[in-house]
């Protein structure tokens, strides 16, 4: 048995299907077919059900599979184990994050490591919690930047520091020239725009205005914080957001609001076991450093 079988394994269990399969793979569908019968020989089992329009897993497939991406996960971390570079001349660190950390976090933070290891090569991408434990899961991942709570059974979690939400306006919206703060009356009042529903910034505030009997006042929703940050900067709506994107950006003024808004503990993020390399070990204590842990 070679690794290519289980590969190919993994891609037809993946497609449901030979030719899409093959086309994934750059193989002829024979070859592919060839090689998955090779592979129910040698383990004495048929490991797809063909009689169908789609192809499905066997009982016996399901079982095989399972351990078949455990095991290519692991094999895929020794690859990387054996070209990690201790002394940090070269090596690659793959990084998700929630959106709201792209507008003050990550900036900064990878500054700094990139000056200190340039050459480490990074690769970032933005999506929800859920997508970066399930990538974590998936070894596709080596660390999110996202927020404590209730994680899948294999994702270790590591608490950094607190993000306040604040309600942010213009540096120079008219009505907050002498004004710090506000309550929650006078928040229920104001025009706002806000993140879409899916964002989970969105559900604090939500839960907030349902727990303080505020009805918001929603001008415009977005699933953009740049297109947010802009329109608050160009104009006399406010938004509600982490308290560190308006004292990281310019044009952007923080009010508290009582009582308070919900904080949040960010963690970093990883899969329980997962190999190491010597950049992500770096990249988490660089991260642990700023965040004071």
């Amino acid at each position: 048995m070679l690794l290519r079988h289980i590969r190919y394994l993994l891609a037809v269990a993946e497609h449901r299907n030979f030719t899409r399969a093959a086309e994934a793979l750059h193989v002829s569908q024979p070859t592919l077919s060839q090689q998955i019968k090779q592979l129910e020989d040698v383990l004495g089992a048929p490991l797809f059900d063909r009689s169908g329009r789609t192809v499905r897993l066997t009982d016996a497939g399901e079982a095989y599979v399972r351990f078949a991406r455990l095991a290519l996960q692991d094999l895929e971390a020794a690859k990387r184990a054996m070209h990690d570079v201790q002394d940090l001349t070269r090596g690659s660190l793959r990084l998700a994050m929630t959106p709201t950390f792209t507008a003050y976090l990550i900036g900064p933070l990878l500054a700094r490591f990139n000056s200190l290891y340039p050459g480490v090569s990074v690769s970032v991408e933005e999506m929800t919690q859920d997508r970066i434990e399930s990538a974590l899961a998936e070894d596709l991942l080596d660390i999110g930047i996202a927020f404590t709570g209730n994680h899948l059974s294999d994702i270790d979690s590591q608490p950094l520091f607190s993000e306040t939400l604040s309600l942010v306006v213009s540096q120079n919206h008219p009505g907050f020239l002498d004004r710090q703060s506000l309550n929650a009356e006078a928040l229920g009042q104001q025009s706002l725009v806000l993140l879409s529903g899916d964002f989970a910034t969105r559900q604090h505030i939500d839960q907030y205005c349902r727990q303080h009997n505020i009805a918001p006042r929603i001008a415009i929703e977005a699933n953009s914080i740049s297109a947010i940050v802009e329109i608050v900067r160009r104009g006399l709506l406010a938004t509600i957001l982490p308290e560190a994107i308006a004292r990281e950006l310019p044009g952007l003024r923080p009010l508290a609001v009582h009582p308070g808004l919900p904080q949040r503990r960010v963690a970093l993020l990883s899969r329980k076991g997962a190999y190491r390399s010597a950049a992500c070990q770096a990249f988490i204590e660089l991260v642990a450093a700023l965040g004071n842990v």
